[in-house]
């Protein structure tokens, strides 16, 4: 196998992994999302957040990394609005800085005794 094949092959099985689970008691729901996402979604909220627009990369974070139990998006792009105007911005960056702290090769709990 070539490099390229190997290191694709090392992502597919990244995103084929199960799914890490933070509590929301606050919206009285579990939010799920993976360890890891292509450049691709990573891409969407960098460019914002270099773009000085911080609290719009944050949303996006949520919209394209929350997930359901079965791995599917809780929010859509239509959602947008809501969030960035509707919702307790302290949780929704409670939210995010969970999900993107979070490591595939360290479960959460281990995470959260650091």
């Amino acid at each position: 196998m070539s490099i390229l094949a190997n290191a694709k092959k090392h992502m597919k099985d990244r995103l084929a992994g199960g799914l890490n689970k933070i509590s929301v008691p606050e919206w009285s729901s579990d939010i799920y999302f993976k360890s890891t996402y292509p450049f691709a979604v990573e891409n969407t909220i960098v460019s914002l957040q270099q773009q000085g627009k911080t609290v719009e990369a944050l949303v996006e974070t949520l919209i394209l990394k929350a997930l359901d139990p079965d791995g599917k998006p809780m929010f859509k792009k239509t959602d947008k609005n809501a969030l960035m105007y509707e919702v307790d911005p302290n949780v929704i960056i409670r939210v995010c800085t969970e999900i993107n702290a979070s490591n595939n090769d360290m479960p959460m709990e281990e995470i959260e005794k650091n």
